[in-house]
């Protein structure tokens, strides 16, 4: 019997410590993972945008930040809402003054490190102005739809940072677009994160 005690008592101070080093359950932090996904979000961002200043007899000041996410590596979606102030001469007298706005949602594709393929749906508010047959001026507000097709070209510049250029072609034509039929829209910008 005595033994036995003696036998016991070392198999259990044995692995006794033996238990104590075993770790049975995983302590988890339920925000752990709240945290690792808002991160993963706030990390897959990108910003960027443009800013249009043109002065003279014809004046044109905007702004259109941009904001993008990344799908994955090689697919993101974005928003650009946007704002113009316009003004000009008008060429029988007097000048014209106006306000665009609106908003664009894009989706771009990295077909390789520099170059992207980038399709965009756009509706911005424009004042159309038509002359009527007592030669007064009628000015009525109405969205325009374009949906433009294209690509760009990327290089980064330091960081996360990098330069663009893009050609895009409107797609829809809407007669109440103030571009040219087929006339492309080049773009030239900063991003930081795309």
């Amino acid at each position: 019997m005595k033994k036995l005690v003696v036998f016991l008592f070392l198999a259990l101070s044995f692995t006794l410590p033996a238990v104590g080093q075993q770790n049975d359950s995983v302590r988890v932090n339920p925000y752990s993972r709240l945290q690792k996904e808002k991160s993963d979000f706030a990390s897959r961002l990108y910003f960027g945008g443009s800013f249009v200043l043109s002065l003279g007899s014809y004046t044109s000041i905007g702004i259109w930040p941009l904001v993008g996410y990344k799908v994955t590596p090689k697919l993101s979606v974005g928003l650009q809402p946007g704002y113009e102030y316009l003004k000009y001469d008008r060429y029988y007298g007097g000048s014209y003054e106006t306000s665009n706005y609106g908003g664009r949602v894009f989706a771009r594709y990295r077909i390789i490190p520099q170059i992207y393929a980038h399709s965009e749906y756009a509706a911005i508010n424009y004042e159309i102005e038509s002359r009527l047959p007592s030669g007064k001026t009628d000015d009525t507000r109405e969205w325009v739809s374009f949906l433009f097709l294209g690509g760009g070209l990327s290089q980064k510049v330091g960081g996360n940072v990098y330069a663009y250029i893009q050609v895009l072609f409107d797609v829809l034509n809407d007669e109440n677009s103030p571009y040219r039929s087929g006339a492309p829209f080049w773009s030239v910008g900063i991003v930081a994160g795309f």
